[in-house]
């Protein structure tokens, strides 16, 4: 009997390396607070980039405001810089300096 449920053990522990294994990093993408971005700009932007609708992206953007930075989304590595490129690209070409970042989520 013993040495079955080492066994089990075992494979289970295999199974999960396994399946950790498989899933890509996932990345969170944060906006961070500026004293120039205006707030509608914000929200625009969490609504183009992040699918938001108008609620959710005001939310978002109350919780950049008084917090300082807020998480917009968390996905695998190559979404998520591109995401983050194409918000920093949008923002300058609009002439604000909103701050865009991922980190490990």
């Amino acid at each position: 009997m013993h040495n079955m449920a080492e066994k089990d053990s075992d494979t289970v522990t295999l199974i999960n390396e396994k399946s950790e294994l498989k899933v890509p990093p996932l990345y969170k993408i944060l906006l961070l607070n500026d004293d120039f971005t205006p707030m509608d700009f914000v929200v625009d932007v969490l609504k183009i980039f992040f699918a938001m609708n108008q609620e959710q992206a005001t939310q978002v953007m109350l919780k950049v405001h008084t917090e300082g930075a807020a998480v917009c989304g968390v996905y695998p590595s190559d979404i998520a810089s591109t995401k983050v490129h194409q918000v920093v690209e949008f923002a300058r070409s609009n002439q604000h300096p909103l701050r865009c970042v991922m980190e490990e989520n």
